[in-house]
């Protein structure tokens, strides 16, 4: 895998003390979305199904540096919506950065090249660019032709200035092993640092509800990508070895659902970065007051299909710290693409979906008419 020998030595580092101290659950990654608001309109995305109201809002500096600082995670992904959106962004970064943490941005890099010089290479910050295949792969999935080429250039800039650019794709049902493998080797050939893969998102609320894979299609599709590019070892991704194993179907895990948790400008969103069913003000009432054992591939039937980074890969980590002589196996041969699968978790006891987004949106109206409120009084007394 092409994870920089700093990051593995610091995010290392951080889970023997988690371990040590005696903890049973600690973040990972940080998953910030300042804002919801984008400049497309993903049929496969969920983000941007909120009224203009909500998606007009923002988190500012203090408020962004604040849940970091309150999360403690040595990593921080900045997604949402688009990013770069957020006219603060510069700032953000640059406070992340400078408390040491890794500060990665994603973007579909559409307004990349007129805002990069507002940016300071650091290894501590990655570009991480959105591309969900080849040309028409990619411009097919954010229904919009032309996105491919610009990304592709905004990568091919940010590597001039210096900058650590990586890219995240995304995979459904229906795409090609070959053709994937093929966009794999022409990515690896622009120069990028890094490649992050996963399965498809099941956002609840997304457009297009019928290509998201289940969980034998998913070990089935990656089996035969990584068999195209010799167990993975002839592509660079910036993931561990046994998420890749794990998406193979060669390794059994449960979901870390409070591995990568997600601060939005609602709150902390529980349980999980996939999965929003309800929020609250702190990351404290986050960990402590969620009932994690209610979430899970196996304990509840939204999560059924699921093997999303977001949730396996802090799971992966833990393993390759607990058993490092299984990560060195995959990096020397490569995941196994061929023979009997890892026994799928029991789906017997999972208790039935919920369906809380429309209580979700009138508690977030509550929360509006509360704000605004509250704005008048201020005026009211300072007049």
């Amino acid at each position: 895998m092409s994870i920089p020998f700093r990051y593995v030595a610091k995010i290392g580092a951080y889970i023997v003390k988690q371990h040590l101290l005696g903890r049973k659950r600690y973040p990972l990654v940080l998953m910030l979305e300042p804002l919801f608001r984008c400049n497309l309109a993903c049929a496969g995305c969920g983000k941007i199904d909120y009224p203009d109201h909500i998606l007009n809002k923002r988190l500012s500096v203090e408020e962004c540096l604040a849940s970091v600082d309150e999360c403690g995670a040595p990593v921080v992904v900045i997604a949402g919506g688009e990013p770069l959106l957020h006219k603060e962004l510069p700032q953000i970064v640059e406070g992340i950065v400078q408390r040491g943490k890794f500060a990665i941005v994603c973007t579909n890099a559409l307004l990349l090249a007129k805002k990069i010089d507002q940016y300071k290479p650091s290894p501590y910050f990655t570009w991480s660019i959105h591309l969900d295949g080849d040309k028409e792969m990619h411009d097919h999935a954010v229904s919009q032709e032309g996105v491919y080429e610009r990304a592709v250039e905004a990568i091919k800039l940010a590597k001039s200035k210096g900058f650590r650019v990586t890219t995240n794709s995304t995979f459904f049902a229906g795409a090609d092993p070959e053709r994937v493998a093929k966009f794999l080797d022409d990515t690896t050939a622009l120069g990028v640092d890094g490649m992050t893969v996963s399965p498809g998102y099941a956002y609840e609320r997304a457009p297009d509800q019928t290509h998201f894979l289940n969980r034998q299609k998913t070990k089935e599709l990656f089996r035969a990508i990584l068999r195209r590019g010799r167990g993975g070892k002839a592509w660079e991704f910036q993931q561990s070895g046994l998420f890749m194993n794990f998406l193979a179907g060669n390794e059994s895990y449960l979901c870390t659902p409070w591995g990568n948790p997600l601060r939005t400008v609602f709150g902390w969103q529980r349980p999980c970065y996939l999965l929003g069913e309800g929020y609250v003000p702190t990351f404290k009432q986050l960990m402590e007051e969620t009932n994690w054992d209610a979430y899970g591939v196996g304990n509840y039937e939204k999560c059924a299909d699921c093997m999303v980074h977001s949730g396996f890969e802090p799971s992966a980590v833990a393993d390759s710290v607990r058993r490092p002589w299984k990560a060195a196996w995959i990096a020397l041969f490569g995941v196994r693409t061929e023979g009997p699968m890892a026994p799928d978790v029991s789906f017997e006891n999972q208790r039935p979906a919920e369906y809380v987004y429309d209580e979700n949106i009138a508690k977030l109206s509550e929360i509006r008419e509360h704000e605004a409120k509250k704005r008048s009084e201020e005026r009211s007394t300072a007049a």
